[in-house]
């Protein structure tokens, strides 16, 4: 959440009027459906330009990046590293977010 986000909930509702930079899902099996079709629809309506699947049931992250509405998604797994548009700096592997 970017400061001007931070502030624009102060004192208020925590919903969110500006999109966050990044939203993560962490699949369960009651939610495989609803991480991998509805979310994506859901926060590319609210332009949310990252989104990451984490998904410990298949072992792999996948990172969508917000492209003219739809998400393109690239699958990480194991020791690949996890490449970031809005985070370029973080050096992490897809096993390092699945154990974490």
């Amino acid at each position: 959440m970017t400061e001007e986000q931070r502030q624009s909930i102060q004192g208020k509702s925590a919903v969110l009027e500006l999109p966050p930079l990044l939203a993560i899902e962490v699949v369960s099996a009651e939610s495989v459906k609803r991480d991998y079709q509805r979310k994506p629809l859901e926060y590319a309506a609210f332009s949310i330009p990252e989104y990451w699947i984490v998904d410990p049931l298949e072992a792999k992250v996948t990172v969508c990046l917000l492209d003219e509405g739809h998400y393109n998604q690239t699958v990480f797994t194991g020791n690949q590293q996890i490449f970031s548009l809005t985070f370029p700096e973080l050096k992490l592997t897809a096993q390092q977010v699945l154990t974490a």
